[in-house]
């Protein structure tokens, strides 16, 4: 696809990605098969393809309108479209930077713009999110149902290892997994502890970016990008030989960050370092998996019916190791028609866009539950959630699963 930039984007950091990444589109249209919002909405607008003749269009210099950016709005940023690509079009960079535009040009709707202040500024903050989520816990029973939804029931809190090991990861606990569901992050280190590895948290690292970035707060989720490498570089420093990700949404931001931060001098190189140490837990335990299978024991649950988080299979291009995993430690794995697809929660999206979030929520649900699996397990946070308020078939993250095995 043939671009020419207007002036106020030519020969900048984002025009200079975006002219190559169009280039490389060819209208194939392979990609609206597998978008979500276009088989719900069938308006080609509302798929990859329309969209990117939306950003073509805008940094060619023509005009940004609000219906423009509605359509980039109902974008998931669930890269299916990046994983059925045949020419490797890089979509989610180019949405990014579309929404950026629309950001600077467009004035939103002043309800618009409270909510998502509010939310850039109150779902990353720890200090403000944490005793929030536990006075909502405590009251739950009493929340309506719409905001019951997101707040998950209190989780009996495992023990965190005490025991220290010559090898050391690191591991981000996030901003909001720590008070939502905090023992995603002690059973990653119960079994890690398990296998050898200390497993070590930056107390000054906090949200990976993704929030404010999808909200459009650049500026601010860059300054969250480099709290986070501040707070990691003394640990790498001293030989931490990884950072661990147990939310896909997180692991996805931060592999990144290299890119992100590319155009810092001075975060740059710290930035492809990071980049180069984060894995997904499950890229971690299959180097594990004999002393895994070893430390492990059957258990009552033996059926489970696996979501893979769009952040995983097509953020991360990582697929088949959970389900692999699992599989070695004798539990029955059953994937979902169409597993390729959306839940619906895509960070914020189901607070943003509620009519087409829980639409997806319940297609997914209804595959999932057609598994008629014991436990629904998956590897986002927000996944979790968002499947855990439709369904009374316990849904959890598939690293609790691993932990609970543990004969240790």
């Amino acid at each position: 696809m043939q671009t020419n930039l207007a002036d106020f984007i030519r020969n900048t950091p984002d025009g200079d990605e975006a002219d190559a990444i169009l280039r490389n589109c060819v209208h194939c249209g392979f990609c609206t098969a597998t978008c979500p919002t276009y088989q719900i909405l069938g308006d080609e607008l509302d798929g990859p393809r329309g969209r990117i003749y939306l950003i073509k269009q805008m940094v060619e210099g023509a005009a940004v309108t609000r219906s423009t950016q509605v359509h980039l709005d109902r974008c998931l940023t669930c890269r299916n479209c990046e994983t059925t690509c045949p020419s490797g079009v890089q979509y989610g960079r180019l949405v990014e930077i579309g929404r950026k535009i629309t950001e600077e040009k467009v004035t939103r709707p002043l309800g618009q713009r409270m909510v998502r202040r509010l939310l850039a500024s109150f779902v990353p903050n720890s200090a403000l999110f944490t005793p929030a989520m536990r006075i909502g816990q405590h009251i739950r029973p009493l929340l309506p149902k719409k905001l019951r939804d997101k707040v998950p029931a209190r989780q009996r809190p495992l023990e965190w290892p005490t025991a220290k090991h010559p090898r050391k990861m690191l591991m981000l606990a996030g901003c909001v997994q720590p008070s939502m569901m905090p023992n995603v992050n002690v059973a990653t280190a119960r079994v890690l502890d398990a296998l050898g590895v200390e497993t070590l948290i930056a107390p000054e690292a906090g949200c990976c970016g993704a929030i404010r970035l999808h909200l459009g707060y650049n500026d601010e989720a860059l300054d969250d990008l480099r709290t986070n490498i501040d707070a990691w570089w003394p640990y790498i420093e001293e030989g931490a030989e990884a950072i661990v990700m147990n939310a896909s949404g997180c692991g996805a931001t931060v592999k990144e960050y290299a890119h992100l931060l590319r155009n810092d001098p001075a975060y740059a190189a710290k930035a492809r370092r990071v980049t180069e140490l984060t894995r997904d837990i499950s890229e971690i335990l299959p180097e594990f998996e004999e002393a895994l299978v070893a430390v492990s024991r059957r258990r009552a649950i033996h059926t489970v019916a696996f979501h893979p988080p769009c952040t995983l299979q097509h953020g991360q291009q990582i697929r088949g190791k959970v389900e692999h995993l699992l599989a070695a430690l004798g539990v029955e794995v059953r994937l979902p028609a169409d597993s390729h697809l959306c839940c619906g929660s895509a960070g914020t999206y189901s607070l943003t866009q509620p009519k087409l979030s829980y639409a997806l929520r319940d297609q997914k649900l209804e595959r999932l539950q057609a598994q008629e699996p014991q436990v629904i397990v998956s590897a986002n946070v927000g996944c979790i959630a968002h499947l855990q308020s439709g369904t009374s078939t316990p849904v959890a993250h598939w690293i609790e699963l691993v932990e609970h095995m543990l004969s240790v």
